[in-house]
């Protein structure tokens, strides 16, 4: 059974566009998701390295209001991609065109901002399952049609994404080899667009909330080694607002004596800009451990 699903699914995937970038292939496929109930769009970047051998898989998951398009355009990551042989896959934020009543009615709720969790409310639940798509289903698709080696891949993200990457890494040990994040989320279940997000998709049991939390899942984590590096812009107005909280992580993190590296980076926003700064010393993180 297993290899005829692989095979359909193999079959199922359609390419949208392939541009040469740094000596590789920047390529966007569309799918139909198990996990999603609809067509998903994802990117990925194969470098001049992947034509003639398997390498690792840095996975990145995007912030609110994205598409698959936002890092590929503007983070400038290609030429240190190309450089350390990482095939880099950027999904999309949320389930797309489900005709769920409210799904395009806010930026931070719905369409744009899954939240990388599985909803357990009505009307969401049925599409709603991004973390089990980006934990799951994505790397099966991704490990079945591309030249990736499945034991080796990390996991990246930015303020959404970045939450999403961190209790992806957190709520899986060993899964990923290293995890790092530019302006998370940290402390959902403390923040405006958490509480939001958390009560629509998940309900009013807060305590089902902190299986999605970055700040509580550190607390319980059963210290497989993890290095974390966290980017945080000065200047982040998200960051003057309360949504992003990093010093609770962090104070989480120091309690249980788990390595992370915050980098408050003097004049910067929560831009592409602030990323695109720094895109090059994430990707060197994460290369050297896919590449140990």
């Amino acid at each position: 059974m297993r290899l005829i699903f692989t095979n359909r699914r193999r079959m199922a995937l359609k390419q949208i566009s392939s541009n040469k970038c740094f000596g590789g292939l920047q390529k966007v496929f569309e799918h139909d998701s198990v996990e999603l109930n609809c067509k998903m769009k994802f990117a990925v970047y194969l470098p001049p390295k992947a034509e003639t051998g398997k390498c690792p898989a840095l996975y990145w998951l995007s912030g609110l209001t994205c598409t698959e398009q936002n890092f590929i355009s503007k983070s400038g990551y290609h030429q240190a991609a190309s450089e350390h042989g990482l095939v880099v896959i950027a999904p999309d934020t949320s389930p797309r065109g489900c005709n769920i009543k409210g799904e395009d009615e806010s930026w931070d709720f719905g369409t744009g901002a899954g939240f990388y969790v599985d909803a357990t409310e009505d009307p969401w639940k049925t599409n709603y399952r991004m973390y089990s798509y980006v934990t799951e289903e994505l790397p099966q698709l991704i490990n079945a049609n591309f030249p990736v080696d499945p034991q080796r891949m990390s996991i990246f993200g930015h303020s959404m994404g970045g939450h999403g990457a961190l209790i992806c890494a957190l709520k899986n040990p060993g899964k990923y080899k290293s995890v790092s994040a530019f302006a998370p989320i940290c402390n959902p279940v403390l923040c405006p667009w958490g509480k939001k997000a958390f009560s629509g998709y998940l309900g009013t049991d807060q305590n089902k909330w902190k299986a999605y939390d970055a700040t509580h899942l550190v607390k319980s984590y059963p210290g497989s080694q993890l290095d974390i590096l966290i980017d945080q812009g000065k200047e982040d107005q998200f960051l003057s607002d309360g949504q992003l909280l990093p010093d609770n992580f962090i104070t989480a993190c120091t309690e249980k004596k788990i390595p992370v590296v915050f980098r408050l980076q003097e004049g910067y926003d929560h831009s592409y800009y602030f990323i695109a700064t720094f895109i090059a010393d994430h990707i060197r993180h994460h290369a050297k451990y896919l590449n140990a």
